[in-house]
């Protein structure tokens, strides 16, 4: 009935993929495993996430073939000069138990530390690490390169500097945070914007909008949530989970589809409670 794949270019990437930030040992590669088994075709992983054997660990033993999973990972902020690229890189393909990455982001900004705006002295420069991730995309090594946490200066920017196109941008993107500026720039440029944390950290499960429309389609608020994210043009999510049920619930939402109206109704930009939530978030690890 509705899209369950996003095209950049000649490349159909699955609507919704796994995340596993937070996800550590068995949890982790169990989750993978029964992701692979229900159908999920996209794992998302990082260097920094410390779980990449396990990912690869639980796609090594899936039935699945490994050129039908789409597998995402991303360099950890001490890996950005062009030695150091090509080195952890080598150590996560090694990790992963795989001859190549279909897609290699820069978690966060070069100099920039996760949550802060300020960009630290001495940093590699950018042209640097995308000119590696280059080198890595002509030996095989690497697919497909991008950027994630950037805004529409910083994927501009990522843009001009790299020999290789930006393949995607990896963003928090939810009801509350929707980057309308971003994603028209994206679709304008054919980037894939990547929506981490489309459940805004559990922020949507006691929304009671996200659970009326629900309602409608026997639909939860959190598949209403993903059914919201993914039904945007150029956009994929990768909400995280482990139990089967849930691992089941967030790639069942494309049996239905919602109306212009509902999708504006569901829009409620709140950086206030974004920020809050993504706050607990830390807080609580």
């Amino acid at each position: 009935m509705t899209r369950e794949a996003v095209t950049v270019g000649d490349v159909d990437v699955p609507a919704v993929g796994l995340g596993t930030w937070r996800l550590r040992g068995d949890d982790c590669r169990r989750a993978v495993e029964t992701a692979l088994e229900l159908g999920y075709r996209h794992v998302d992983t990082a260097q920094a996430y410390d779980n990449e054997r396990q990912v690869g660990t639980a796609i090594e033993g899936s039935s699945v073939d490994r050129e039908d999973v789409f597998l995402t990972t991303k360099l950890d902020g001490g890996n950005r000069s062009r030695e150091a690229v090509h080195r952890s890189v080598d150590r996560s393909l090694d990790r992963l138990d795989t001859d190549y990455l279909d897609l290699l982001l820069i978690h966060w900004p070069n100099g920039r530390p996760p949550f802060s705006p300020v960009r630290l002295p001495g940093a590699t420069p950018l042209s640097e690490t995308l000119a590696a991730m280059a080198d890595l995309v002509a030996d095989g090594r690497v697919r497909r390169i991008g950027v994630s946490n950037v805004g529409v200066r910083g994927l501009d920017e990522a843009r001009s500097l790299s020999d290789v196109p930006i393949f995607a941008n990896q963003v928090g993107f939810n009801p509350y945070l929707e980057r309308r500026n971003l994603l028209s720039y994206c679709r304008r440029h054919d980037v894939l914007l990547t929506a981490y944390s489309p459940l805004c950290h559990g922020g949507v499960l006691d929304d009671e909008v996200l659970a009326a429309v629900g309602r409608t389609y026997g639909k939860t608020a959190a598949q209403v949530a993903i059914r919201w994210v993914v039904q945007h043009e150029g956009v994929r999510a990768i909400p995280k989970a482990t139990g089967r049920d849930h691992l089941r619930a967030n790639l069942d939402v494309f049996d239905f589809e919602l109306t212009e109206a509902e999708m504006e109704r569901i829009r409620r930009p709140s950086k206030l409670r974004a920020l809050a939530a993504a706050a607990r978030s830390r807080l609580s690890g």
